[in-house]
């Protein structure tokens, strides 16, 4: 009897060890392994929807430095952050500046916004061709945050509005992005724009 509670005990550990090593390609859905698939697509094709705007510098100022590679102890901290939408229904949109966090939760990374009327959060898995793949829910300020429905999307829909998938970046000391290409909602493509 001892060894078999030994045996299941061992078993059960290796399970999370193994759960807690998953990528985030083990949690996607296929609808957002897709639009993840087609970044750049949606950016370039946002940035031909958007307008010539005084806001075009600053997207440009975002969108333009390459990413460069950190430890995920450079990440963790608090942020200044704001929403960039571009192209779609409104051809773009440069949001105020609000807070964010990324800190460690046990199984990983985890980004957050914090402050202003629309929350999102999720994790952050390593990318493998570097960065961090977000996977997180959008949520209402006052609400219980929502969590990524990955392939449990509701009665039968491909996405439901509420998931958000991108790609965060380094682009420098103290800036970073999250890339969203084809949202659920609104725009072709997001940003989100971190700054210490």
């Amino acid at each position: 009897m001892r060894i078999g509670k030994t045996s299941l005990l061992i078993a059960a550990s290796l399970l999370a060890a193994t759960a807690a090593q998953a990528g985030w390609q083990d949690h996607v859905s296929p609808y957002d392994a897709n639009r993840l698939s087609k970044l750049e697509e949606a950016k370039q094709k946002a940035l031909s929807e958007a307008s010539a705007g005084p806001d075009m510098g600053t997207i440009h100022a975002v969108l333009d430095p390459q990413a460069v590679s950190v430890s995920a102890d450079a990440l963790r901290g608090s942020w200044r952050c704001r929403t960039i939408k571009i192209g779609g229904m409104t051809p773009d949109v440069v949001y105020s500046w609000f807070r964010c966090r990324i800190h460690e939760n046990g199984d990983g990374l985890t980004f957050e916004k914090i402050s202003g009327s629309q929350r999102l959060s999720g994790r952050l898995y390593p990318n493998e061709s570097g960065g961090y793949v977000l996977l997180g829910a959008f949520s209402v300020k006052g609400e219980k945050a929502h969590i990524y429905s990955g392939n449990g999307a509701s009665a039968g829909a491909m996405a439901t509005p509420d998931d958000a998938a991108g790609v965060l970046e380094v682009t420098g000391s103290g800036s970073a992005r999250i890339e969203f290409p084809y949202p659920v909602q609104e725009s072709t493509f997001d940003v989100i724009e971190l700054k210490r």
